[in-house]
């Protein structure tokens, strides 16, 4: 099973759940928004800091056709995200 298809695994007809991917301590939940064009890129980061899980919503322009071309796309710009800003997403 790839990674993406893990990251959609649903059951019984189920909205499917993101699970988290994690990267440098923070977990990323690849959710793309559903839209007429496509797919828009989105996700949910969250980190544990001093007991208290901060969560930080990540929503950009950037739309492509299909639901899993959206998944990597938004884990790439989710992860470029950490690198450059860290915990300041949560201010």
């Amino acid at each position: 099973m790839s990674w993406l298809s893990r990251l959609f695994s649903g059951s019984n007809g189920d909205e499917p759940k993101p699970e988290p991917v994690d990267h440098n301590g923070f977990h990323i939940f690849v959710d793309p928004i559903k839209e007429s064009a496509g797919f828009r890129v989105a996700a949910r980061i969250e980190k544990e800091i001093g007991g208290e899980v901060r969560t930080h919503r990540m929503v950009r322009a950037d739309t492509v056709a299909t639901a899993e071309a959206a998944a990597e796309m938004t884990l790439r710009k989710a992860k470029s995200l950490i690198d450059q800003q860290g915990e300041s997403i949560f201010n």
